[in-house]
C-alpha cells in the first residue's frame, strides 16, 4: 500500500460507481470521507463499505442530502479532492423534471461553493452522463467530442429517458463547468462524462445501470428498448480513469468516457453465446434504433484543443 493521502471526499458513497471508487482510493493510500443520503434505507447495511481493505482506519462516513446542500460540510471541509458522484435518482418517476433538476443543480453548486470556501480542496470531479452528449440532431456531425451538448427539446422527446434525469444531468453539468470557469484560479472543476457503467457490483441492492444492461435477462422489455445504441464501460475502468484525472495536473474541464459502442442486437448474440441457459429472445415488435458507426463515434477520453490527455479505457 502506498503511504497515505488526501482526504479526499465521494459524495453518494453506496451506489454503484461510488462504493467501488472508494474501494480503489483505500487501496492506493488514500484516506477518504463519503457521504450517503440520511434517509434509513441507505444507512441500513452499509458494511459493503465498513469491510473494504483499510477502512477501519482511512474511512469516513457522513450523512447528506443534495436537498441540503450546506450538510456535505462536514465532509469535504479539511478534503483536498472532491469526486461528486450523488445524483438524485427519481427511480418511479413521480418528481417533475423541474423538481430534479433543481435538486441536482443547486446541490452541486453547494458543494462547489462549500469546496471553494474550504480553502483546502484544489479539484472537483463531476461525474455526468452521456444522455448531456447524445440527444441531438447528429446530421453533419462526424466527431461527438467534449463541444457537444444535447438539445433539450429533442431529449425530452425522447422515450428512452425519463426527462427529469436527462434534463438535470445536462442542466447541472453546465452550470458546474461554468463555477469552474469563474473560479479556475482557485480551483479546478472537472466534469467525467459516463455512458452505460457495467460490472459487479459491491452493494446488496442491484444498480440501475446493471438492471438495464441485464434486461434481456431479466425479460424486462420496457428496458431492453432502452438499450437500443448504446456505449457502455466497466466500473473498474471508470475509477481508476476518475482517480488519473483527479491526480493529473493538467486535467481540467469536460472529458467524455466512451469505449465499447454496441447495439441490442449484438448484446443479444453475445449474451445467448455466453449464457445459452438463459434462452433469451428478443422482445416482439421491438426494433432498435440504427446508428451508422462511420458517422457518430465517440472518443475513449479526449481533451481538445491545445493539448490532449487520454485515458485508456481497457477493454474486457
Amino acid at each position: 500500500m502506498e503511504a497515505d493521502k488526501g482526504p479526499v471526499c465521494v459524495t453518494g458513497g453506496n451506489g454503484f460507481i461510488g462504493s467501488w471508487l472508494i474501494m480503489r482510493l483505500l487501496q492506493q493510500g488514500y484516506s477518504v470521507r463519503t457521504t450517503v443520503r440520511s434517509d434509513r434505507e441507505s444507512n441500513k447495511d452499509l458494511s459493503f463499505l465498513t469491510n473494504l481493505q483499510g477502512a477501519l482506519e482511512r474511512l469516513q462516513i457522513f450523512k447528506a442530502d443534495l436537498e441540503e446542500p450546506d450538510s456535505f460540510k462536514a465532509a469535504i471541509e479539511g478534503s483536498v479532492g472532491v469526486f461528486h458522484v450523488a445524483h438524485p435518482m427519481d427511480r418511479r418517476g413521480e418528481q417533475p423534471e423541474e423538481v430534479v433538476t433543481k435538486w441536482a443543480m443547486e446541490g452541486a453548486l453547494g458543494i462547489l461553493r462549500t469546496c471553494l470556501s474550504s480553502n483546502t480542496v484544489k479539484k472537483v470531479i463531476f461525474t455526468s452522463s452521456l444522455a448531456a452528449v447524445m440527444f441531438k440532431n447528429f446530421e453533419g456531425i462526424e466527431m461527438v467530442d467534449e463541444t457537444t451538448w444535447s438539445e433539450l427539446e429533442i431529449g425530452r422527446s425522447s422515450a428512452a429517458l425519463r426527462s427529469s434525469y436527462f434534463v438535470s444531468k445536462t442542466l447541472t453539468e453546465k452550470a458546474v463547468l461554468e463555477f469552474g470557469k469563474e473560479n479556475e484560479m482557485k480551483m479546478k472543476v472537472v466534469s467525467f462524462v459516463l455512458p452505460l457503467v457495467v460490472g459487479p457490483f459491491l452493494a446488496p441492492n442491484m444498480p440501475t445501470a446493471i438492471s438495464l444492461a441485464l434486461s434481456m435477462i431479466l425479460g424486462d422489455e420496457s428496458q431492453c428498448k432502452t438499450l437500443g445504441n448504446t456505449y457502455m464501460v466497466h466500473v473498474d475502468d471508470v475509477t481508476r480513469a476518475l482517480i488519473f484525472l483527479f491526480e493529473n495536473s493538467n486535467a481540467e474541464g469536460r472529458f467524455i468516457c466512451g469505449f465499447h459502442q454496441v447495439t441490442f442486437h449484438q448484446l443479444h448474440e453475445l449474451i445467448s453465446r455466453k449464457c445459452p441457459q438463459h434462452r433469451i429472445t428478443i422482445p416482439h415488435n421491438f426494433t432498435a434504433a440504427k446508428v451508422d458507426n462511420d458517422k457518430v463515434s465517440l472518443p475513449v477520453i479526449q481533451k481538445a484543443p491545445g493539448h490532449r490527455i487520454r485515458v485508456k479505457a481497457w477493454g474486457r
